[in-house]
């Protein structure tokens, strides 16, 4: 099964658990899409696959501007992984696949 497509998830943040839609558009080993949620949206950079394991950064600008590094490994409809937002230490991110 592909790792495309969009799952809805929350990660746990300082601010508490933030909901998004994530979207991965795979094309080979390389991956797009973004992370949307109440708190705007981060369009993925430098989105990479390997096998069902993703590695991607967004930029952040609200509430502070910074770069996020994300890692989720995709099993079945399930995604697991965090999002590194520098001083603030890895964030949990788990989803299922929408739809």
């Amino acid at each position: 099964m592909s790792v495309a497509g969009t799952y809805d998830c929350v990660t746990k943040t300082p601010m508490g658990d933030q909901k998004s839609k994530f979207t991965v558009n795979v094309d080979g080993d390389t991956f797009t899409g973004q992370n949307a949620g109440a708190m705007g949206s981060m369009d993925v950079k430098d989105g990479k696959v390997d096998g069902n394991t993703l590695t991607w950064k967004m930029d952040m600008t609200v509430p502070m501007p910074m770069t996020l590094e994300g890692n989720a490994t995709i099993d079945g409809d399930t995604l697991t992984g965090t999002i590194n937002a520098g001083a603030f230490g890895a964030m949990a991110m788990n989803g299922t696949r929408a739809g």
